[in-house]
């Protein structure tokens, strides 16, 4: 939910309609999402949770240079899930690019727009079961 560097970072899960603000958290190098009302404490993200951004999103490398994408939604994903000891969480634009959500410049607004449906614990994916035309059940007359 929330990238392996903020594991030492109070965490809560996102709201749907709250603003969220980039920020860089204390005592970590590691840029994320936090609150509005309480910039110490985490928000996670699931993946797919659509964010709107209030200005077109824009990212650097911490050094050099800031660049912009042209997009202000966005859909959080995981990325190289499969590689240890490195950032994950990203945020995928809809020309198909995605920005690393610790290269996020600080301070930028998103309102999350929709968390992903997820399924109860313990509760099967039900399948419609579809009738065999060879049924051997008998046949009522219609009358």
């Amino acid at each position: 939910m929330c990238d392996y560097s903020l594991h030492a970072v109070a965490t809560r899960p996102a709201e749907v309609g709250e603003t969220i603000v980039t920020t860089t958290f204390r005592g970590t190098s590691t840029r994320g999402f936090a609150s509005e009302a309480d910039m110490s404490v985490a928000v996670c993200l699931l993946p797919g949770t659509e964010l709107a951004f209030a200005d077109n999103v824009r990212y650097d490398n911490r050094w050099i240079w800031t660049r912009t994408i042209n997009s202000r939604v966005g859909k959080f994903g995981k990325v190289d899930p499969h590689i240890p000891d490195r950032h994950h969480d990203a945020i995928e634009f809809p020309d198909g690019k995605y920005v690393l959500v610790t290269q996020l410049v600080e301070g930028q607004r998103a309102t999350v727009l929709q968390l992903p449906v997820t399924q109860p614990l313990g509760e099967r994916e039900h399948k419609p079961q579809v009738a065999d035309s060879r049924s051997t059940s008998p046949r009522l007359p219609i009358g």
